[in-house]
């Protein structure tokens, strides 16, 4: 029997634009990146399963996506290339898992539904949405809320890495979060509207506002040092606001894409706050599946843009 093979890339995010409860029901609005996972399954009748040790939760995915698409009896074998940060809030396994279902997908010739990936994600832990094409509202840790919100604004995002690691499991299963989040629905509300709003008018200032109050909202239970004085500090800059990692340990710091004076504002960011530990210049992009190597990729307007250090 033939060996078949797909491969695919997922974005990985720089925390969430808004992240709180609506009604009580979590949710999160999508921030992807243009940092990739990049996972390839070959399949095959006499094939033994094989995957990367640190990678069990991208195989499990596989797996599910195999015995969903009627393809149980195949074996798979992963290869996994990403350099994106763990435990920093950054979709790093959601990245890995959702492309690696995208790719077994793709090798049996199947093109599944986005909301496919979420159920076997979150089977496994609550989830980005970095998965979704563009940018969503998604409940990441139930699927019971889904909204499709537009498309990525052209926008430059400074990832700042404040040290540390965040265990996804742990800070969602926090006995202080639901109250937490319930008594700052409001703010969060107007959050949300802000993004919105700023997404659908392709308004970086109003995005900027919704994300940059939400990251202030979330300080109360995971918060960042120094972060009200990044704000203003970045402002003088012209940067449209900052974001954070919800349950992580980045902030993204929203500037123009390309802009010349970014290169200038690192360079401050780094001297006036010592406690960054890494930066990362990214930009906001779509999110959903990019397929390398196939024809019709820069067709579909889905070919991936990749920062330097992305390894292939």
């Amino acid at each position: 029997m033939p060996i078949l093979q797909g491969s695919s890339m997922v974005p990985a995010s720089c925390g969430e634009l808004v992240q709180g409860t609506i009604g009580g029901t979590n949710f999160l609005v999508s921030c992807p990146v243009n940092w990739f996972s990049r996972v390839t399954v070959r399949l095959g009748f006499d094939l033994e399963d094989a995957y990367p040790a640190n990678r069990i939760k991208t195989y499990l995915g596989v797996r599910r996506m195999l015995d969903m698409k009627g393809f149980s009896d195949y074996g798979a074998v992963l290869k996994v290339s990403s350099s994106i940060p763990v435990g920093k809030g950054m979709a790093s396994s959601t990245a890995d898992l959702a492309a690696g279902c995208f790719a077994a997908a793709a090798a049996i010739e199947a093109k599944p539904d986005p909301h496919e990936i979420a159920a076997i994600a979150l089977a496994v832990e609550p989830s980005d949405a970095t998965f979704f094409p563009g940018i969503v509202l998604f409940d990441h840790v139930q699927g019971k809320l889904y909204e499709e919100l537009g498309q990525a604004l052209p926008l430059g995002i400074i990832a700042l890495d404040f040290g540390g690691i965040v265990d996804t499991l742990e800070f969602n299963s926090r006995g202080d979060l639901s109250a937490w989040n319930s008594s700052h629905e409001c703010e969060i509300g107007q959050a949300l509207e802000l993004v919105k709003a700023g997404i659908a008018r392709k308004d970086p200032v109003l995005l900027g506002k919704g994300a940059t109050l939400s990251a202030l909202v979330n300080q109360g239970i995971l918060p960042k040092s120094r972060l009200e004085e990044l704000i203003d500090f970045t402002s003088r800059y012209g940067a449209y606001g900052v974001n954070v990692a919800h349950s992580g340990t980045v902030a993204g710091v929203l500037v123009p894409p390309g802009g010349e004076g970014n290169n200038s504002l690192v360079s401050s960011i780094i001297k006036h706050f010592p406690e960054v530990k890494a930066y990362y210049p990214l930009s906001l992009v779509g999110g959903g599946p990019r397929y390398p190597g196939r024809a019709w990729e820069k067709e579909e307007g889905n070919h991936a843009e990749t920062p330097t250090w992305w390894k292939s």
